[in-house]
């Protein structure tokens, strides 16, 4: 489903250049959990950020099913991270005057869903993360890990084919981070869609169906 060909970004500070990823290559499969493994300062952020087309690789390419979505336009880009691709933080980056069922509307609304057809498919989704009786609460009522489960279902509304999740658990205490992980992969299982964490935590990356690390911009073994 992704291909990723000698992929670098290199960033400039102070006019001294910064070699952040130096020659990447992965090949991801429909449906696959792969945990990316790797230390802070890693490069870890910075891949999925191009991964999600948030930035733009310094050369090589990112092939999504045969596809160069760096060869679009801005606009094109940001209909396909719309409906293709759900993102998940390690801040959970809610819109603190809204309440859980409106943030999780959000995406759905910006591509053109009817009020009421996001509404019902916003209930559904929290509902499925166990927020069903959390609909009119807004973040600052909910505890960390009910925000990062509207994350989640915020990131799912628009039923996307790939999840990038970056350190999704790294601000939560372990029981809160372990039922946020069981979420995660029961939903990458129920809909199939292809799961991707970026994580320090090995625990977490042994329960992914395949796992890789990433060390000074390059992938290493683990």
């Amino acid at each position: 489903m992704i291909s990723v060909n000698n992929l670098t970004r290199t960033f400039i500070k102070d006019g001294n250049k910064i070699e952040v990823l130096k020659g990447i290559n992965l090949e991801i499969a429909k449906g696959d959990s792969l945990a990316i493994l790797g230390v802070s300062g890693a490069g870890k952020s910075t891949f999925l950020n191009i991964l999600g087309i948030l930035d733009q690789p310094s050369s090589g390419n990112i092939f999504y099913e045969g596809i160069d979505p760096f060869e679009w336009n801005e606009q094109k880009q940001a209909e396909f991270r719309n409906q293709k691709i759900g993102f998940v933080f390690q801040s959970h980056h809610l819109l603190p005057e809204f309440t859980s069922l409106e943030n999780t509307m959000m995406p759905a609304l910006i591509n053109g869903m009817t009020m009421n057809e996001a509404g019902e498919k916003a209930k559904s989704i929290l509902t499925e993360v166990g927020l069903g009786d959390r609909l009119p609460h807004k973040p600052g009522e909910l505890s960390g890990g009910e925000q990062q489960r509207v994350a989640v279902a915020r990131a799912l509304i628009m039923e996307p084919e790939i999840i990038l999740a970056d350190e999704p658990t790294g601000n939560l205490d372990t029981k809160t981070g372990e039922k946020i992980q069981d979420i995660l992969l029961e939903l990458n299982k129920a809909r199939g869609n292809t799961l991707i964490i970026a994580t320090h935590n090995k625990r977490l990356a042994d329960r992914m169906s395949r796992s890789i690390g990433l060390q000074d911009g390059r992938i290493c073994d683990l």
